[in-house]
């Protein structure tokens, strides 16, 4: 523990503010900023598609292909954290632009793997360049837009993002159609080199922070992450010793990582943050969020298949309204975001959602196509109107100089509820005879929490008028 840094008893100065850009050079920083995201996003969500082809391919079973999203989804979730305070030193904008650059790389390794080990390790390091991306993306925003207009721009990142996970599964069924799998990889590149000319030219040089970067707390934390992850994963699906060992191992990380930063004035894990009231509440309500939407996201191609008896070729478009519905509220209420408290839009927008995943449970077994659509187009036009306005609440509720470990959280807490979602998801499969219908309906008992808790804020806006 000697490599860790001393720190005197007072933080450093705040950042000096920052007003945001304007014009043409505004629209020019957001494209940058989307354009980095989309390709992030979207590649995770071809990857899906590609799957089948994958293990026949490299002679892999189906269940380890699964490790081709896996390892991109635990490199990102175990790495944000770090990055985001890397990005605080070395400028949000130099890491966004470094992230696009390994993002390439690593696709060209995956194009050009040969073994299921190799596209693997290839796809966590992809995952490591959409974390650079995606740890200091929102923190990006806040300097292109100003303070009072801030909403607007995190919805716009909303709508790239949902826009993203809704062609992802097209844009794979095209690429797939015309040429084999390596050529998903290969697509990344004109996408990419766009976007890194547009980050290079158009994204603000953000301030970099004097505090230097902690390399131990940094280990520990994707340590944490990691171990702990994959050790539930091998226990939920039976595991034994050594999926045991690796969970211990991970909490005593856990541990390990919060005594050992705990008089830091700016740990990896930004612990100050969350003691923060306003922001562990928007923390959670995302968390919440998005453990209930991977219930749904899961679960429900197996429900279609197995008790609404369609067929593949069908089960993606009935499900694609969700997406869209995200894309395009999440784009819309932008307009609100900025006027209406958090606490209002959020609650009602989960609530909406709710009520999609409970009729959605509650769907009769002769349900027309069109009963489906609706009902699914309704839960995802809520978690648009939901998502914007409680990333907003994130960002503004932690200080000026810590944009970096709040933009982090933003990401975590969306990668954090997929991931402990579809740990959720797997062990009802594994113990439920019923496990598809039984996951609408605790995807609407996660999202009824979140509601009452995001309506909890109002309270505290009230106690606080008085």
């Amino acid at each position: 523990m000697s490599a860790r840094p001393i720190e005197d008893d007072t933080p450093p100065p705040p950042l000096p503010p920052h007003s945001g850009l304007h014009g043409a050079r505004r629209a020019q920083a957001m494209a940058a900023v989307a354009l980095s995201v989309l390709l992030s996003v979207l590649d995770y969500a071809v990857a899906n598609v590609a799957l089948p082809g994958i293990a026949r391919d490299l002679h892999a079973t189906s269940s380890q292909s699964i490790w081709v999203i896996n390892a991109y989804q635990l490199a990102s979730l175990s790495m944000l954290l770090p990055l985001a305070s890397l990005g605080t030193r070395i400028g949000f904008d130099r890491m966004c632009r470094i992230g696009i650059g390994v993002f390439l790389f690593a696709s060209v390794c995956c194009a050009l793997s040969h073994s299921l080990l190799e596209l693997a390790l290839a796809r966590a390091l992809q995952g490591a360049g959409g974390a650079c991306i995606m740890s200091v993306n929102i923190a990006l925003i806040r300097f292109i837009y100003p303070r009072e207009e801030l909403g607007r721009g995190i919805a716009l990142n909303g709508l790239v993002i949902g826009t993203g996970v809704a062609l992802g599964p097209t844009v794979g069924s095209i690429v797939l159609s015309f040429a084999n799998w390596p050529w998903i990889f290969w697509v990344n590149l004109p996408l990419g080199l766009a976007a890194f000319a547009l980050a290079t030219l158009a994204l603000p040089a953000t301030p970099r922070s004097p505090v230097p970067v902690d390399r131990v707390g940094a280990a520990l934390t994707i340590l944490a992450f990691s171990t702990t992850v994959i050790g539930a994963d091998d226990l939920v699906h039976g595991g034994g010793v050594l999926g045991a060992s690796a969970f211990v191992f991970g909490i005593l990380c856990w541990v390990g990582l919060l005594r050992y930063q705990r008089n830091l004035h700016h740990p990896i894990v930004p612990v100050d943050l969350l003691g923060r009231g306003e922001f562990l509440v928007a923390f959670l309500v995302g968390m919440l969020g998005f453990i209930a939407s991977n219930f749904f996201i899961i679960a429900m191609p197996f429900t279609l298949e197995s008790l609404f008896h369609r067929p593949e070729t069908v089960t993606g478009y009935l499900i694609t309204p969700w997406a869209a519905g995200v894309a395009i509220f999440s784009y819309a209420v932008g307009k609100f975001a900025d006027r209406v408290p958090a606490a209002i839009l959020s609650s009602a927008g989960l609530f909406m959602t709710t009520i999609g995943f409970v009729l959605l449970w509650r769907l009769p077994l002769d349900a027309t196509n069109f009963d489906i659509v609706w009902r699914t187009g309704l839960a995802g036009a809520g978690f648009g109107v939901f998502q914007p306005p409680n990333n907003r609440a994130m960002m503004l509720s932690a200080p000026r100089g810590r944009e970096g470990g709040a933009s982090g959280l933003v990401s975590v807490a969306r990668l954090g509820g997929q991931t402990l979602g579809a740990l959720l998801v797997a062990s009802v499969f594994v113990y439920s005879a019923n496990a598809s219908r039984l996951c609408l309906f605790l995807a609407a008992c996660v999202a009824m929490t979140g509601v009452v808790l995001s309506a909890t804020r109002l309270l505290e806006g009230r106690v606080a008028s008085r």
